[in-house]
């Protein structure tokens, strides 16, 4: 049985027929096409899977599609401006070498950009502690973590 799934993805209104155990993030790319938001484990470990919903970083290999009916998601994709400038996450991360492979990188800025929002001027125990739920095997995390620092400073300063 496929249950009619409608939100907001990016900004756009989007909806499709899913069944009732497909999750977000398979919504997300096998539906939308949407392909930024990556999946790295399906148990919730990696965090490669993050994306926002209502505002909140949210693992969506672990939510499923028609949970999110209604609701608001921003991928990845939709971070940047429409006219291509980055989010400050996003620049910070290129700035600080914040990423190495890149597999890690979408979930990473999502969650970097949760945590910014939740913690101005966050500092390195905070910053280390926020991401015990993502997982890089390329960079040992200090140019994720100095990345993220600088951008929620320069956010909270109103500098971004």
């Amino acid at each position: 049985m496929l249950i009619e799934v409608n939100m907001t993805v990016n900004g756009r209104a989007v909806s499709g027929k899913v069944e009732a155990r497909a999750l977000l993030v398979d919504f997300i790319r096998d539906h939308l096409r949407l392909t930024g938001t990556h999946v790295g484990c399906d148990t919730t470990q990696c965090g490669c899977c993050t994306v926002h919903v209502d505002g909140k970083a949210v693992k969506s290999c672990t939510m499923l599609a028609v949970q999110a009916k209604g609701k608001n998601v921003v991928t990845i994709e939709g971070l940047a401006s429409a006219d291509g400038t980055l989010h400050p996450v996003q620049e910070a991360f290129r700035e600080h070498h914040g990423l190495q492979c890149g597999f890690c990188t979408p979930g990473m800025v999502m969650m970097g950009v949760d945590i910014c929002r939740r913690h101005p001027n966050a500092d390195e125990k905070t910053v280390r502690h926020e991401l015990e739920g993502n997982i890089c095997r390329c960079t040992g995390y200090q140019g994720i973590v100095e990345a993220i620092m600088d951008a929620s400073a320069k956010m909270a300063g109103g500098r971004a």
